[in-house]
């Protein structure tokens, strides 16, 4: 029977979750299986990967054949370098010791590359942040500049509104008191001619009597 280590789809629609198995060359992607090895998560970053390292091994020196993805999860989790390492070992070119040691190194580079990876996107993540919270505030402070002026040309008219109706009032004012001082100089000037009638009376009056007395005589 061919085995195939291969990844069987689980999960949501448009949000892929996968387990790594073994199964039966012959069966369907998502059908039966001969053992679950681990699971393949693409949502995260980055990509989270659960792998029973011996099992996997163990069907790989059984002769079970990866698919590409599998393959590059194997290879990237350490599977192959162990099936590498232990097929050195049966051949004597060198010890278990020394292959442990050679696996056990490698992985701890690639845990610091995961690690260093992990602490740039955790980087970019905090400084794309702060970029648009820059631009929001920037964006919020435009605005309240914009409504400001705006409520500032508002109040405008009104005020020059105010101005025109105070010097209207004003100049209204002022026609008011030179049509007082025009009536008032009126009436002055109807006092003096009835005092100047007042006057001229008597002295008519005397003329006319001399010219009677003139006429007697």
């Amino acid at each position: 029977m061919s085995v195939k280590i291969r990844l069987q789809r689980h999960g949501k629609k448009q949000k892929p979750f996968y387990w790594i198995v073994a199964a039966d060359a012959r069966a369907k992607r998502d059908g039966r299986f001969l053992e679950k090895l681990g699971t393949y998560n693409p949502n995260t970053n980055p990509a989270t990967i659960e792998l029973n390292l011996d099992q996997a091994v163990q069907w790989l020196h059984n002769g079970a054949q990866p698919t590409d993805t599998a393959r590059a999860i194997l290879s990237y989790k350490g599977a192959l370098l162990k099936h590498h390492l232990d097929g050195g070992v049966r051949k004597g070119a060198l010890t278990q010791e020394q292959a442990d040691a050679k696996l056990e190194a490698w992985i701890k580079e690639k845990a610091g590359k995961v690690d260093a990876k992990k602490e740039t996107l955790t980087k970019a993540q905090k400084d794309a942040k702060a970029k648009a919270l820059k631009a929001e505030q920037a964006a919020n402070e435009k605005r309240i500049n914009a409504a400001a002026e705006a409520l500032k040309a508002a109040e405008a008219p009104e005020v020059i509104e105010e101005e025109v109706a105070e010097v209207a009032a004003e100049e209204t004012a002022t026609e008011e008191e030179v049509a007082e001082v025009a009536a008032e100089e009126t009436a002055t000037e109807e006092v003096v001619a009835e005092v100047t009638e007042e006057e001229a009376a008597p002295a008519e009056e005397a003329a006319a009597e001399e010219n009677n007395e003139e006429t007697e005589a």
